[in-house]
């Protein structure tokens, strides 16, 4: 198993197409974006080229490769506005894996550990992130990596009938 992460430096349809059937898999997309509501939830998102060049302007964007095959995304934006504590110098981070077979083989945690060190390299000396509180599984992930809470955001997204709260952790490298 090989694992390789390329940064984004053009975007293209193909990779534009991984991340929408990522976005649409019924499977993860509760894990991938929040839904204001039932309706929202259902709704197809499409992701162009034009999105991920978009993205590239705020967002510093890296590509796993699992055996040559691009199974997810991941990716930091430095001081965002939606970070809860607003302390400069700080990455938001995300990942999403978004074909099957990167699941569950500790790659996540592999993609983690190399998007903390391209932070370090950036700059940075802490990290944020958001995961929805039903994601049990990456909540036990970031405590393992060393990610502590720092608060809660109610009713932040839509899935399974109710609402759900956003948990924010932070890690200071």
């Amino acid at each position: 198993m090989t694992v390789d992460y390329k940064k984004l430096a053009e975007p293209s349809v193909q990779v534009a197409e991984a991340v929408t059937r990522w976005n649409n898999d019924p499977e993860i997309l509760h894990f991938i974006r929040p839904s204001k509501n039932q309706d929202e939830f259902g709704k197809k998102k499409i992701v162009t080229v034009d999105d991920l060049a978009e993205r590239m302007r705020r967002q510093t964007i890296y590509l796993v490769y699992l055996d040559d095959q691009l199974i997810g995304e991941l990716g930091f934006e430095v001081d965002p506005e939606l970070l809860h504590k607003k302390e400069k110098g700080t990455a938001w981070l995300g990942i999403a894996l978004g074909e099957a077979a990167a699941r569950g083989r500790g790659i996540g945690g592999a993609a983690i550990r190399y998007l903390e060190d391209q932070i370090r390299i950036a700059g940075c000396r802490r990290i944020e992130l958001g995961v929805f509180e039903f994601n049990a599984r990456a909540i036990g992930l970031y405590r393992k990596m060393g990610y502590v809470e720092i608060g809660r955001i109610p009713a932040f997204t839509w899935w399974q009938g109710k609402m759900w709260q956003d948990i924010r952790m932070e890690k200071y490298l």
